[in-house]
């Protein structure tokens, strides 16, 4: 079996439709897909109508955290959409975006760069805006050459001279809550040093004694030894070991199935989720 579980659509910042996704999966060869857009659950229903036959969808979302001043996200996989408590964190964190990414068109612009809250509408497409679509703005102003190369300390890195900060959740309260809609909860990239500050070993300890599910390790920012690290820290603390492509579609390089989730698992994840079930593709339009 090849999973991936953790992938981006328009419902956040993907470049792939629900629907898409779902049939790029399939013709990537993927038997498991997850749907884990930024703070909503808006593109479930298209994926599920779209699922190609012999793909089974995840779904579940990703989560903004914050720790000690430090950003982090938190993947929620097989919640009920519906409880209300992780509902209306998700909604408080979604609402705060809109502010959040003007404020950063606004500091752009202090800097001399014209970009336009028009333009990032527009390329966010209604889709929860973020970062990447302010991002994606500079590409097509000629300031950065890629996505990532605004995430630095010049541009759009946290800290960084255009950065702004958002309603994030406490993780130690993002798991109160996924646990609370019978979700799992998995540690995101968390060794994604590239993206600014990371949270301590000893803070994903604590994190597992809250109970954390476990680390994504095998993921594009991660190099050979932080995986290693990383595996090694799963270890000592109980967690499972997830691995993912985090795909953005033409948004990011990286493909789907790039990296992968042990089956067994992928199995314990579905054990331990009572909010929802894995959907089995019966062959949508």
């Amino acid at each position: 079996m090849r999973i991936d579980l953790h992938c981006h659509s328009t419902a956040s910042d993907g470049t792939d439709t629900p629907a898409e996704l779902v049939r790029n999966a399939a013709a990537a060869g993927l038997d498991v897909v997850a749907l884990t857009d930024h703070d909503t659950t808006r593109g479930y229903a298209e994926a599920i109508a779209a699922l190609p036959a012999g793909l089974t969808l995840v779904t579940g979302a990703e989560l903004s955290c914050r720790v000690g001043g430090v950003s982090m996200h938190m993947l929620a996989y097989l919640f009920d959409p519906e409880e209300p408590g992780l509902l209306a964190e998700r909604e408080l964190v979604r609402d705060d975006r809109v502010p959040r990414a003007q404020g950063m068109v606004a500091r752009l612009n202090e800097l001399g760069v014209p970009v336009t809250w028009e333009q990032v509408e527009r390329i966010a497409a209604g889709g929860s805006v973020g970062r990447p679509h302010v991002a994606t703005a500079l590409v097509e102003l000629g300031v950065v050459p890629t996505v990532s190369d605004a995430f630095t300390e010049e541009w759009l890195a946290d800290g960084g001279r255009a950065f702004v900060e958002k309603h994030e959740t406490d993780p130690f309260e993002a798991i109160r809550l996924v646990k609370g809609a019978g979700g799992v909860a998995v540690f995101a990239h968390p060794a994604a040093v590239k993206r600014g500050r990371t949270v301590p070993e000893s803070v994903i300890a604590d994190l597992a004694a809250a109970g954390l599910d476990g680390i994504e390790v095998d993921h594009m920012d991660h190099d050979a030894d932080a995986r290693a690290r990383l595996r090694g820290l799963a270890g000592e603390l109980g967690l499972l070991v997830t691995g993912s492509s985090d795909y953005h579609g033409s948004r990011k390089t990286v493909s789907l199935g790039a990296y992968t989730t042990d089956p067994e698992v992928y199995g314990e994840i579905t054990r331990r989720a009572t909010g929802a079930f894995p959907v089995p593709g019966a062959g949508g339009a």
